[in-house]
């Protein structure tokens, strides 16, 4: 065993026995390749990142395709033994043709994403002990590498983390026989309420398919996400009882949560637009009294919706400035690497961290509601 690949391994195990790791990040070089364009930020845990896709098949029928089964792509980001193996490709180029026509950017070459750099390594060797879990849902009509930043920050730190593409509800999601499928949901009037509960759906049919075939903690699962992806949390925690925590980054609430949700760990984090004095402030009020556990309400000063995704760093890196944002886009991204980090840590390893107790005074963006 190499001197590389012991030192990943031994991190790995202190981490599955419980003891906490402060080393700093891998020296493995970041990913790279011929023609890359601007990269993620690096992730700052201690361990190389691994990624595995997975296409699921469910007997259910799709939502939104009327006469097919639901079928899903799925992105495994996982502690790793060695950085070895291609570097993950973040989106193909015919996806981010799609992606970015979705979102209205012009200007931009059309396989832009194509080019962003990440730090996992397909395929790459996996600890097989047990892991924390965490379940990531994007915002609607955002493919799971949307949230690719946050996902390499917790495999970083240990945790299994489950990224779901929600098919036809996204611009552009790839098939393995090559298909493309694009949102179909985007066409008519959206009931967010459903959408979240054919999400929570999702979420649960990926985590029985999954547990046999990945370190899945059964006693350690989290689950949230962007927009959509946030939404959908409480109904999952109210649905499935494997599921200790959630977490909504600048999603709104369809309805109030409900059943065992109430009693679980949330996490409530945004824009100012979700701050008591925001537009859609009254709404989060209603959904934070609703909540009878654990809870903190944030709100980060400068940020915009977008800014809790990959496209905040990915925008500053291509000097896009995003409308109604003053917070720069790498910033933004370590604030919610930071703070998602630190709710699953305490409540899926039980590790305090004092900045979900009281203003940080190293983030003064953000603010407790």
């Amino acid at each position: 065993m190499g001197i590389t690949r012991f030192l990943a391994f031994a991190a790995i195990l202190a981490v599955a026995l419980g003891v906490v790791v402060t080393a700093p990040a891998s020296a493995a070089p970041a990913t790279s390749g011929p023609g890359l364009g601007a990269a993620l930020p690096a992730p700052t845990g201690p361990f190389p990142v691994g990624v595995q896709e997975f296409h699921l098949i469910d007997d259910r029928p799709d939502p939104w395709v009327p006469g097919r089964d639901r079928e899903l792509m799925v992105s495994a980001w996982y502690p790793a033994l060695a950085p070895i193996g291609r570097p993950d490709l973040y989106a193909t180029p015919e996806e981010s043709a799609l992606i970015l026509a979705s979102l209205g950017l012009e200007g931009f070459a059309p396989d832009s994403l194509s080019k962003i750099r990440t730090h996992a390594y397909v395929d790459a060797p996996r600890w097989g002990h047990p892991l924390p879990t965490v379940v990531l849902s994007p915002g609607f009509t955002m493919p799971r590498a949307s949230l690719t930043g946050l996902a390499e920050e917790l495999a970083a730190r240990g945790y299994l983390v489950l990224g779901i593409d929600h098919t036809y509800e996204v611009s552009a999601v790839t098939f393995p026989d090559g298909r493309i499928t694009e949102c179909e949901a985007c066409v008519g009037r959206l009931d967010a309420a459903g959408v979240a509960r054919g999400r929570a759906q999702d979420v649960s049919f990926v985590l029985d398919e999954l547990a046999g075939r990945l370190p899945i903690d059964p006693s350690r699962i989290a689950m949230g996400g962007h927009s959509a992806g946030g939404f959908t949390a409480p109904y999952a925690l109210a649905e499935d009882g494997r599921i200790r925590a959630g977490f909504n980054l600048d999603g709104t609430f369809p309805a109030a949560p409900y059943g065992r949700a109430v009693d679980r760990p949330f996490l409530m984090m945004g824009a100012p637009g979700h701050a008591p004095d925001g537009k859609s402030g009254a709404e989060w009020d209603t959904a934070f009294d609703a909540f009878h556990g654990w809870k903190r309400w944030l709100s980060v000063a400068g940020t915009s919706h977008s800014s809790f995704t990959d496209y905040a760093p990915i925008a500053a890196a291509l000097g896009y400035q995003v409308p109604a944002t003053a917070i720069d886009g790498n910033r933004a991204m370590d604030l919610t690497r930071r703070y998602v980090t630190a709710f699953v840590d305490f409540h899926l390893r039980g590790i305090a961290h004092p900045i979900l107790d009281a203003p940080d005074p190293a983030s003064p963006e953000v603010r407790f509601h």
